[in-house]
């Protein structure tokens, strides 16, 4: 049954207004050299991130006070509000220091828990996906959708990077690549809006959290698609870990039986 979520206009623009705001920062940084730090888990993080998600959390404080944040770069507040913006600046940090044009900002609303409006923009190539939770989805302002795919052997399958995973992770995502034809590595949150748009079927990943997420969710479920853990499970703002997304549940389905538990 379809999930009764409240009105979602308002904060739809609101996330939109914060997409043209962290657009214009993006745009200005792409050609100067960032400052890079890297975090305890590895991963990269600029001085435009720190910006981008400062500038983002200002706007929500003086708009929605009450509402939460869960962000990639500073503590998380107010977690069990109805609302909670789920934040990550720069999704691809790497891709942006190298310059590859696949990164981009999430913008995520959760309702209760759920994800509930997403946005995926991405200034470099000038491409925006929204989206409200099984209601609609669209990319620069055109209506999308998943496509059908009931059989793995037909599926075309992407995943950011196997890197992130854990040797008994690999072992399970083996098993899945085996039996699908093609894996396209790479294109961090750029992949998800594409499986938004029917461009592909399944979305496999590890070592993500709430913020790599949340906006994804929100956009490939307006689209008609699904996400959950790699044992069929929903993710929640305290969930981490291994993802799964896919325009067919036919499709999450048979892929939540070949990963199994290893």
């Amino acid at each position: 049954m379809t999930t009764q979520f409240p009105p979602h206009s308002e904060f739809l623009a609101f996330a939109e207004r914060m997409a043209d705001a962290s657009g214009k920062m993006l745009r200005a940084a792409a050609d100067i050299k960032p400052e890079i730090d890297v975090k305890p888990d590895a991963s990269f993080v600029t001085n435009t991130d720190k910006a981008i998600e400062l500038m983002m959390r200002d706007m929500i404080v003086k708009t929605y006070p009450d509402h939460g944040i869960l962000g990639e770069e500073f503590e998380s507040t107010n977690l069990d509000a109805e609302f909670v913006w789920v934040l990550d600046p720069i999704d691809g940090t790497a891709p942006f220091i190298a310059g590859i044009p696949v990164y981009g900002t999430l913008i995520g609303l959760a309702w209760q828990g759920k994800p509930f409006i997403g946005v995926i923009d991405h200034p470099a190539t000038k491409d925006r996906w929204t989206g409200v939770s099984h209601l609609f989805a669209k990319r620069n302002g055109q209506p999308v959708s998943t496509r059908t795919c009931n059989d793995l052997s037909n599926a075309f399958v992407t995943c950011s990077s196997p890197d992130f995973m854990s040797d008994e992770e690999l072992a399970r995502f083996s098993k899945l690549r085996g039996q699908v034809p093609y894996v396209q590595y790479g294109g961090s949150c750029f992949v998800y809006g594409l499986l938004a748009s029917g461009r592909t079927d399944l979305a496999i990943d590890s070592g993500l959290e709430p913020f790599d997420v949340y906006a994804c969710a929100a956009v490939i479920q307006g689209a008609g698609g699904f996400m959950s853990d790699w044992d069929g499970n929903d993710i929640s703002l305290d969930w981490a870990g291994r993802v799964l997304s896919a325009g067919d549940k036919t499709c999450i389905e048979k892929a939540v039986a070949v990963l199994g538990s290893h």
